[in-house]
Formats: C-alpha cells, sequence, structure tokens
C-alpha cells in the first residue's frame, strides 16, 4: 500500500440560500474549484490526472447525476480524464476523497481530484410518475433541497423523522440544554469571523467567477447567546433547536489534490498532510448525530492512536445539540481543539460540499501545526464517517 497525501485543498466562500450564489449552477460550481486547484499547480499537466471523484447529495437537477464528469469537462480537463459522482449524504464530499486515497493507495491511480458540491438554492422539486396512465388528480411536487421524499412505506415512523425532530432525541438523551447549544453557536460565528479577519481561510479560498462574494455569507459577526435565546424552536414547540443553533442551507464546492510520493515528485508538489486512516460508522436512523463518535473510533484504531493524540478536530456542526451530544461521547478532547475556525453553524453546510471542506481546511492546518488531526461528519439516516490526516509540517 502507497502512502497517500493531500497534496493541496481549495474551496469556494459558501453562500447563503438565495444568497451571492444562488445564480450559480452546481456543476460551474464544482468546475470553478477544479480549474482553481489547477491553476495552483502550474507544474501539473492536467492530462495526467487519473480520476475526478466528486460528491453531491442531491444529483436531481442541474448536477446531471454525474457532477464529477460534468464538472472535469467545464473546466477544460482532457476528455481523457474521467469522472465518477459519488453520494453519502452529508459526508458525500468526504467519501469522494477517501474513495480517491483509496485508489491511489492501492495503485490504481496516482493523481485524484477529489471534492464535493451543492447548490441548495438551486436543488429543483421533483413530480414523481403516476402509478397508472392519465391520472384524473392533482400531482404533488417535492422538494429536494433537503430531507426525506417520496419515502419507501415500509420504512419505520420513527427513523422518517425530519433531522431536527431526531436531533431533538438525541439532545434530550445528553442532557444538552437550549443555554449550552446557544453558546456553541455563538461561538462557532465568532471562530469564523476571527479566522476570515486573520486571513486563517485565505489560502483554501478560491473565489467563484462571476460573484463577488469573498467570505462564507452566513457569518454573522455580532451573534450573541442573548440573541440566539429570542428565536423560537424550530422542530417542536417545547424544543431546544432553533434555526439560530442550526446549520443553515448553503451553496459551495471543495476540491482537493489526492496523490502519492511519485506524483508529488513527477508534478512538483510539497504535501499539505498525508492520510493515515478511514473509518465509516452505521447506527440508528433516529440517532444519526452520533455517527461521528463510531466513525472515529474505528479510524483511530485503525491508525493505533487515541483522541489525546489529535491536534485538531472538524467536526461538521449540523446541529450545536449533535456537536455536544459527539464531545460528551469524547470527554479524552480538548473542546478547544474541535473547530478552531468556527464550523457549520456559521460557515455553512452545503452537503455533498462539507466533507471536502473539512477535509481540505484540517490539510491545511495541519501543514502548518504538523500532528493528528480528523475530519468527520454526521449523515442522516444513521451513519458517520471520519478521516485521519497528519500534518506534512517542512515538507
Amino acid at each position: 500500500m502507497k502512502d497517500v497525501y493531500i497534496a493541496d485543498a481549495v474551496r469556494t466562500p459558501i453562500g447563503r440560500y438565495g444568497g451571492a450564489l444562488a445564480s450559480v449552477r452546481p456543476d460551474d460550481l464544482a468546475a470553478g474549484v477544479v480549474r482553481a486547484l489547477l491553476d495552483r499547480s502550474p507544474g501539473l499537466d492536467p492530462a495526467r490526472i487519473d480520476d475526478v471523484v466528486l460528491g453531491a447529495a442531491n444529483g436531481a437537477g442541474e448536477d446531471n447525476r454525474n457532477v464529477g464528469r460534468m464538472a472535469a469537462l467545464l473546466a477544460g480537463l482532457p476528455v481523457t480524464v474521467p469522472g465518477a459522482t459519488v453520494n453519502r449524504l452529508c459526508a458525500s464530499g468526504l467519501e469522494a476523497v477517501i474513495q480517491a486515497a483509496r485508489a491511489v493507495a492501492v495503485g490504481d491511480a496516482s493523481l485524484v481530484v477529489a471534492g464535493g458540491v451543492e447548490s441548495m438554492s438551486r436543488a429543483p422539486w421533483v413530480l414523481p410518475k403516476p402509478e397508472r396512465a392519465y391520472p384524473r388528480g392533482h400531482e404533488q411536487l417535492h422538494s429536494t433541497t433537503l430531507g426525506w421524499r417520496l419515502v419507501n412505506p415500509r420504512m419505520p415512523d420513527r427513523w422518517t423523522v425530519s433531522l431536527g425532530e431526531a436531533t431533538e432525541t438525541l439532545a434530550a438523551r445528553y442532557g444538552v440544554t437550549r443555554e449550552a447549544q446557544d453558546e456553541y453557536a455563538a461561538r462557532s460565528h465568532r471562530l469564523a469571523d476571527r479566522a476570515w479577519r486573520t486571513g486563517a481561510l485565505e489560502a483554501e479560498t478560491a473565489l467563484v467567477e462571476g460573484s463577488d462574494l469573498t467570505a462564507d455569507e452566513s457569518i454573522r459577526p455580532d451573534t450573541s447567546p442573548q440573541g440566539l435565546a429570542r428565536l423560537r424552536p424550530a422542530f417542536t414547540a417545547e424544543g431546544t433547536i432553533t434555526a439560530g443553533n442550526s446549520s443553515p442551507l448553503n451553496d459551495g464546492a471543495a476540491a482537493l489534490l489526492v496523490t502519492d510520493a511519485e506524483g508529488l515528485a513527477e508534478h512538483g508538489l510539497r504535501p499539505l498532510a498525508r492520510v493515515v486512516s478511514t473509518g465509516a460508522a452505521g447506527v440508528d436512523p433516529v440517532s444519526f448525530g452520533i455517527g461521528p463518535v463510531h466513525a472515529v473510533a474505528k479510524a483511530l484504531d485503525r491508525a493505533k492512536l487515541s483522541l489525546g493524540d489529535l491536534a485538531t478536530v472538524e467536526l461538521n456542526e449540523a446541529f450545536a445539540a449533535q456537536v455536544l451530544a459527539c464531545m460528551a461521547e469524547w470527554p479524552g478532547l480538548d473542546p478547544e481543539l474541535v473547530n478552531p475556525a468556527g464550523g457549520a453553524i456559521a460557515i455553512g453546510h452545503p452537503l455533498g460540499c462539507s466533507g471536502a471542506r473539512l477535509a481540505g481546511t484540517l490539510a491545511h492546518r495541519l501543514s502548518r501545526t504538523g500532528g493528528y488531526g480528523v475530519a468527520t461528519l454526521c449523515i442522516g439516516v444513521g451513519q458517520g464517517l471520519a478521516l485521519v490526516l497528519e500534518g506534512t509540517e517542512g515538507s
């Protein structure tokens, strides 16, 4: 098995639902970060890329089922470079990075572009075909932006509740209070704002052609626990989860350059981080938010590491309650190491992009600090995914 490296990582600023990137097609968002990634490595011959693997959670609209191939063509890569799209819902972008790393590790590829994209603003409505021809009644459109649609009637009702309702049960189980959630959400905005102001995210960001968005659009620097406390529960009347302590709906794309030692040498690349291990786990669908705990445990076990060995963690903030539940299961982890540049509550959560964004942010940080880190996400319908990286400081 070959050592696998992240040679570079780039992402768009993340746009709000209906915001600055809403006019940009998802295939164009993806093509933009693929092109930006190659432009940052002028010594790299695009024809030498073995594959393009992108994650997308939707696929029902302008991403045209296989946005990986569409992005490669739109980015101007030679037609000989293939492309694939993978879907593990919220972790689709990280799944793409992991699949690229596996291909490189076993020698099936030497240079792969991996990442993810989502335009939740442009996610279409879908109209199911009728069971019989010429129906007389009305038909119903279903939104593909987020959540269940066209549910199989054999699925148990308790599994098909909304993500927010499921997280309310997790908050109750772990005793996560509304106050704790609002405090954590305010922290996410504060740290993300500081990261942009200090330039900590500059190296990983590429602007979107035709847009003047220069930073993540959902960040609200003036967010406070007191202000968040005034928001009403979003999912249940007596609940604790609000729009303010949940991740918003977003648009964005991210791409990483995954290669081996030969690829680094041949193309004059310096690695940001080395891929150490991965872990995927399944949990009860209603407990989806705790999935990262089990995925990280698998990844660390394979790496022969413990939580105490980690220098930093990028944990996707689907909900503050979900983050705090996971951290309750990680008593050996310093909470200040989690999302030190803010997380999805502030930055945003464009589903197919988020896993790749986390991996890219982690790789850039570890390239500066060295040490081990993990990127991990919870996944709707009960899964978790994790990737352990080691920084290559000084390489």
